[in-house]
């Protein structure tokens, strides 16, 4: 992972849109220009890392101070290219962004898109449901002390 650059905002908004229409278009949602100009609206460098697989962009996660819990982040804009889901590159992201969020002693938040297989995945992580609605889960997931070094 590198830290995002104002560069990585059209490959993250296309890679966005690729990564979610199936669930979009599921629940009748898709828009062609909408989906990539959220996240354009959304993009915060500061807070964005650049996924990179054997030296090429591969996705995408923010990892955000919370505005209303000053003890949490959310976790947003995280996408893998197709080509590399389910090879475990995004649980060895997750792993390494939850290790700095249960040292720092934050929970972290999410939504996810109903029927999403992305829920699977946070899920294996620890996160849980706090709430739904008919389009978003949203999902929580406390911080974890540290385990102790055996010598």
């Amino acid at each position: 992972m590198r830290p995002a650059e104002p560069a990585d905002i059209e490959p993250m908004a296309e890679l966005r849109a690729v990564v979610m229409r199936r669930d979009l278009e599921r629940l009748g949602r898709f828009d062609e220009d909408r989906v990539r100009q959220r996240l354009r609206d959304a993009f915060s460098p500061q807070h964005t890392s650049i996924i990179e697989a054997d030296g090429t962009f591969a996705g995408s996660v923010a990892l955000r101070p919370s505005e209303t819990d000053e003890n949490g982040h959310w976790l947003e804009h995280f996408y893998l290219s197709p080509g590399l889901q389910g090879r475990g590159l995004g649980s060895a992201v997750l792993r390494t962004l939850l290790t700095r969020t249960d040292a720092a002693g934050t929970l972290v938040r999410l939504n996810v898109l109903q029927g999403s297989p992305a829920r699977r995945l946070y899920e294996r992580h620890g996160f849980t449901v706090e709430t739904q609605d008919p389009v978003d889960i949203f999902m929580l997931r406390l911080p974890r002390p540290a385990r102790p070094v055996i010598p």
